[in-house]
């Protein structure tokens, strides 16, 4: 079965720092988003990275904060989940606490693996 895969480019809040950015999304953020009933029921699998400290020669210094990845069974449930009144009340306010909401980006996704 292939699942969706809704991937969030995330950029943290004008004012905020990279490790009190990263510190709230792993130890507020994660656990208010997992608390929801939607989450429990769609979300099959929730994923959170942050950036390590590297550069490399000819690439562009990094433009995000973070990646949070959420798979799913169906594009529908995305919707389920992100569209829910307890979505809107509780977790959209809390990303704006720490997210920049404008400067965010996402992409809905299967995987294809090559390796």
């Amino acid at each position: 079965m292939t699942m969706i895969k809704f991937t969030i480019l995330l950029r943290r809040r004008p004012g905020t720092s990279h490790e009190d950015f990263v510190s709230y999304h792993k130890n507020n953020h994660a656990a208010l988003f997992a608390s929801l009933p939607e989450v429990k029921q769609y979300v099959r699998r929730y994923v959170q990275c942050h950036p390590l400290p590297v550069t490399l020669p000819g690439l562009p210094p990094r433009e995000y904060d973070g990646i949070t990845e959420i798979w799913f069974d169906n594009a529908d449930s995305i919707g389920k989940v992100f569209g829910s009144k307890d979505y809107m009340k509780l977790i959209r306010p809390d990303e704006e606490k720490f997210l920049d909401m404008h400067g965010c980006s996402f992409l809905i996704s299967t995987e294809h693996t090559v390796i």
